[in-house]
Order: structure tokens, then C-alpha cells, then sequence
């Protein structure tokens, strides 16, 4: 069997990596599967997708002059999943940038830099006062003698 870029082939993971997965592709020929090309999704850790001893359809993305072979799960079967579903995080909301749907729509540059500022000043005289009841921490905690 001859490879060739672009190629779709049956292989066996035979090892697992942090940064991917090593494939037998048959005929004494080994390619691997970097991490990036192991599925669709956020890919935290190859093993959550593939199995030592998986058989899977991948295919050759390039064959280099030293004799190593890129392989991809996701273009050869964009269909591949994990046994767990990947939970993304929640993007944060910029609520405080909005005006109060009761208010007018249109908020001027000048009205959003007010409320940042007013905003700002608010958690700074909460932190200061915080922190005046922990005592002072100048110094960075060393104490100057005198001799």
C-alpha cells in the first residue's frame, strides 16, 4: 500500500501522548495524530478521544523527506467525539456598560467613562478600607533596624 498526502487509511493507536497520538498504518509504517488534528472539538487531553488499540479511519496530511507522516482523525471522520461532553466556559457579560433598558438606548462615550470611573472609585475606597483593617504592609513584610 503506498501513501500519499490526502489519502484516507485504516489505522490502530498504538501509543498516547500528551501532544498527540502515535498510529500503525500497517506495513512496519507509523504516522502520528498531533493533538490539533485529533477532533472538532477543544481536545484537553488525547485520551478522553482515543483508545490504545482503536481502530480508526485517519487521514495522511503530509509524508516529510525524514520519513514521518502527519495524520488527521478530524478530516478523515469530522464525526469524532469524546465519551464526555466538553463544557466550555461562560464568556462574562458587559452588563455594566449598558444603560438600564429603562433608560434612554443611546449611551454617550462621556456617560460610560463617568460610570467606569464612579464604578472604579467605588471598589478602590472598598479595597482601601479592607485593607486598613488587615494593618500596613509596607515594607514587604521586612522590618529596618536600627543599631
Amino acid at each position: 500500500m503506498s501513501l500519499e498526502a490526502g489519502t484516507i487509511v485504516k489505522g490502530t493507536v498504538t501509543g498516547i501522548t500528551n501532544f498527540g497520538a502515535f498510529i500503525d498504518l500497517g506495513d512496519g509504517k507509523t504516522g502520528l495524530i498531533h493533538i490539533s488534528e485529533v477532533a472538532n472539538d477543544y481536545v484537553k487531553n488525547v485520551s478522553d478521544f482515543l483508545k490504545e488499540g482503536q481502530s480508526l479511519n485517519v487521514k495522511v496530511i503530509t509524508i516529510g523527506k525524514d520519513g514521518k507522516i502527519s495524520l488527521s482523525a478530524k478530516q478523515a471522520d469530522p464525526e469524532v467525539k469524546s465519551d464526555r461532553p466538553y463544557k466550555r466556559s461562560v464568556k462574562p457579560t458587559r452588563d455594566s456598560w449598558k444603560a438600564p433598558s429603562n433608560e434612554k438606548r443611546f449611551v454617550s462615550f462621556d456617560d460610560k467613562v463617568s460610570n467606569f470611573l464612579k464604578e472604579s472609585e467605588e471598589k478602590m475606597q472598598t479595597l482601601k478600607s479592607k485593607n486598613k483593617n488587615k494593618g500596613s504592609r509596607k515594607g514587604n513584610g521586612y522590618v529596618k533596624k536600627s543599631f
